[in-house]
C-alpha cells in the first residue's frame, strides 16, 4: 500500500507494536494495512513512555486516512503573518466599534479614555504571554490545550470549558448584531418586544449555518475571505474617528457635566469590565487557537497578537476622543450615564450625521453588517479549533478530533453550531454579552501561570519571544486578568458558577466513561482557592448587583492579594516532569498525524 518513506514508518510501526498494550496494537494494526480506523491515539498508554520508539518515528507525509466514511487529512499550517494579524483584529473590530464608545463613556464619562488604557494594558500583558508560550508550543485550540501540558487534565477542562462556552456565545453575538443592523430593512426579525421572533430565530440560525459552511471550506479560503472583509473593518472605523475629529470637537465636554471622571474610579472599571473595552479587545484570542495552522508560528504568532492590538487599540482610542467631543450640551444636559442614540447604526451614526458626514452614514450601515459578519466568520472557526483541543484533553468525544478532507474539524464544527444556535433559545441578549466575557477572561488566567511553567519544564526550548521580567510580569498579567474577572460583577459570576457547574458534571461523566487517563488533581489544587474567593469577593463587592460591603479601593487590594497568593502556588504546582514528558510525546504522535511531514 504505501512506498518510501511511508514504507519504511510501517516498518518502524510493526518493530513497536508488542510493546504496546493490546487495544493500542490493533488500532496501529489497522492504520498500517489500510483498514478502518478509530480516530483515538490519544489515550495514555505505556507505548509513550518508550523512547526508543518516540525517537523511530520519522518525519514522513502520512495517507489520508478513513474512518466511518469521514476523510482523514493533515491539518494545514498555511496562515501567514498577514491573515494571522488580520484574524486578530477581526476579532477585536467586531459589533463593538459601533457601540463601545457609547458604553464606555455612559459609565466612565471622559475617563472611559482612561478604562481603554488600562484595557488595552491588561490585553498586551495577557497577549505577551500567550506569545511566548505559542512560540514553543503552537497548538490548534491553544486557549484549552495548553493548561493541558503545564498543569493536567482539570485545569485544561476548567480553562478550555469555559473558553468554549464564551466563544460560542461569541458567535451567538455576532449574528444577532447582523440583525440587529438589518432590522431597519427587515423589521419582522423582531417582535414588539425588542426579541428575535420566530422568523428572526430562523434566520439567526441558518446565518449561523453560513458561517460554518464557509469554516468547512478549509483555512486557506476562511483566511482568504476574513483578509478581505478586514481591511473594511479596518478603514471604515478610522475614517469615520478622522472625519468627525475634524468636524466637530467640543473640548468642554471634557470639564463639564461632572468633569473628567463623573463616576470617579468605580466608573472607569465598570467600563473596562461591562462598558465594552475589554469585550473588544478580547478578540485577539483568535490567534492563539489558529496558531496551529499558522506559517512559521514560533514568529508569527508573537506578531500577529502586538501588530493586531496596538492597531485597534488606535482605532478604538480615536473613536472614544471622536464620540466624546462631538457630543453637543443638549445629550449631555442629563449627564454621561443618560447618553442615548436610538437607531439600528447607533451612536457613531449620529453623530456622523450631527456634524454633516451623511456620505459616511450610507458606508457604516454596510459596514456594520460586514464588521459582524467577519468576526463570527472567524470565532466560528477558531472556536471549532477549540472544540478539537477539548476532544484531544478528553472532555468532548474523541470523534470531534476528525479532520475533513480539508483539514477542517468537522464534527467540532457541527457541535459548535448547535451549541451556538441554542443560545438564541436560552439566555437572552444581556445575559449571553455578560457571560462571554467573564468566561473568556477566566481561561485566560493560564497564560501567566503557564508561561512561568514552561521556563521550567521547556528550558532548553528556543523561544522566539521572550517575556520580559516574566515572574513580574506574569503575575501582573494574573492580577490584572483576575480584577477584570471581579469587576464584571457578581451577577455575571453567577452565570459564570453554573457554566463551571456544568462543565465539571461533564467531566465527571466523561471520566466515568474512560475519558482521562489521569485528571491530575494534585496540580489543580489551585483552582478551588482561587474561584472561591473570587466568587466571595464578587459577592462582598459593589460590582454587578454584589452586597456592598467591600467599597472600591479595598476591594482592589483583596481581589490583588488573593491573585497573588493563588499565582504562587499555581506555578508551583506546575506538572511534573516526567508527565509533561508524557504528555508531550502524546502531541508529537498526533502531530505525525495531523500534519504529516509539515508538523
Amino acid at each position: 500500500m504505501f512506498s518510501g518513506s511511508e514504507t519504511t514508518f510501517t516498518s518502524d510501526l510493526q518493530q513497536a507494536l508488542p510493546n504496546l498494550e493490546e487495544d493500542r496494537q490493533v488500532r496501529l494494526e489497522r492504520w498500517a494495512t489500510g483498514t478502518r480506523f478509530t480516530h483515538d491515539f490519544r489515550s495514555r498508554s505505556n507505548y509513550f513512555r518508550n523512547a526508543s520508539f518516540r525517537r523511530d518515528i520519522p518525519s514522513v507525509k502520512l495517507p489520508p486516512l478513513k474512518t466511518g466514511g469521514i476523510v482523514l487529512a493533515h491539518m494545514q499550517r498555511s496562515i501567514g503573518l498577514l491573515s494571522l494579524t488580520f484574524v486578530a483584529i477581526s476579532g477585536i473590530l467586531g459589533s463593538g466599534w459601533l457601540f463601545a464608545p457609547l458604553m464606555a463613556a455612559q459609565a466612565a464619562g471622559p475617563s472611559s479614555l482612561i478604562a481603554w488604557m488600562i484595557g488595552g494594558f491588561a490585553m498586551l500583558l495577557l497577549a505577551a504571554t500567550f506569545a511566548e508560550i505559542a512560540a514553543i508550543l503552537p497548538v490548534a485550540g491553544g486557549i484549552g490545550r495548553v493548561p493541558h501540558f503545564s498543569h493536567g487534565s482539570v485545569v485544561s477542562m476548567t480553562m478550555g470549558w469555559t473558553a468554549w462556552v464564551g466563544y460560542n456565545t461569541t458567535a451567538t453575538i455576532e449574528v444577532e448584531a447582523v440583525l440587529r443592523y438589518s432590522k431597519s430593512l427587515a423589521p419582522w426579525l423582531y417582535g414588539s418586544d425588542g426579541l428575535l421572533s420566530p422568523a428572526g430565530l430562523a434566520v439567526a440560525c441558518v446565518l449561523l449555518a453560513v458561517f460554518t459552511v464557509l469554516n468547512a471550506f478549509g483555512v486557506r479560503f476562511f483566511a482568504r475571505l476574513n483578509t478581505a472583509l478586514t481591511w473594511v473593518k479596518i478603514l471604515v472605523p478610522a475614517g469615520l474617528a478622522a472625519v468627525i475629529l475634524t468636524s466637530e470637537f467640543r473640548y468642554a465636554n471634557f470639564s463639564e457635566y461632572g468633569g473628567f471622571a463623573p463616576e470617579g474610579l468605580k466608573g472607569i472599571l465598570s467600563a473596562i469590565s461591562t462598558g465594552g473595552v475589554i469585550f473588544a479587545l478580547i478578540g485577539f484570542r483568535h490567534v492563539i487557537d489558529m496558531a496551529g495552522e499558522a506559517r512559521n508560528p514560533k514568529v508569527n504568532v508573537p506578531l500577529a497578537l502586538v501588530i493586531s492590538l496596538v492597531v485597534c487599540l488606535l482605532i478604538y482610542g480615536g473613536l472614544q476622543l471622536a464620540f466624546l467631543g462631538a457630543l453637543d450640551q443638549s445629550q449631555l444636559k442629563q449627564g454621561w450615564a443618560a447618553l442615548s442614540f436610538p437607531g439600528e447604526l447607533g451612536p457613531m451614526a449620529a453623530l456622523a450625521t450631527a456634524v454633516g458626514a451623511l456620505w459616511i452614514v450610507s458606508i457604516l450601515d454596510s459596514s456594520a453588517r460586514i464588521s459582524s459578519f467577519a468576526s463570527a466568520l472567524v470565532s466560528v472557526g477558531s472556536n471549532a479549533r477549540l472544540g478539537l483541543a477539548m476532544a484531544q484533553n478528553g472532555l468532548f468525544p474523541k470523534f470531534m478530533e476528525t479532520l475533513s478532507a480539508r483539514g477542517v474539524p468537522l464534527f467540532a464544527l457541527l457541535i459548535n453550531f448547535v451549541v451556538s444556535a441554542l443560545f438564541f433559545f436560552i439566555l437572552p441578549f444581556n445575559e449571553v454579552l455578560a457571560l462571554n466575557t467573564s468566561s473568556i477572561v477566566l481561561s485566560f488566567v493560564v497564560g501567566p501561570v503557564a508561561v512561568l511553567a514552561f521556563r521550567q519544564l521547556m528550558a532548553d526550548a528556543p523561544r522566539a519571544f521572550v517575556l520580559p521580567a516574566a515572574p513580574v510580569t506574569g503575575c501582573l498579567a494574573f492580577v490584572v486578568a483576575s480584577l477584570i474577572i471581579y469587576w464584571s460583577g457578581w451577577d455575571t459570576m453567577l452565570h459564570l458558577g453554573v457554566c463551571l457547574l456544568i462543565g465539571f458534571l461533564l467531566m465527571i461523566y466523561r471520566n466515568s466513561r474512560g475519558g482521562f487517563d489521569s485528571l491530575d488533581w494534585r496540580e489543580a489544587a489551585w483552582l478551588a482557592p482561587y474561584l472561591a474567593g473570587l466568587v466571595l469577593i464578587s459577592w462582598l463587592g459593589s460590582f454587578g448587583g454584589g452586597a456592598g460591603y467591600l467599597p472600591v479601593g479595598p476591594d482592589i487590594a483583596v481581589v490583588s492579594a488573593l491573585a497573588v497568593a493563588v499565582y504562587i502556588l499555581a506555578v508551583r504546582l506546575r506538572l511534573r516532569q516526567d508527565k509533561f514528558d508524557l504528555y508531550m510525546a502524546e502531541e508529537k504522535a498526533d502531530e505525525r498525524m495531523e500534519y504529516g511531514d509539515g508538523a
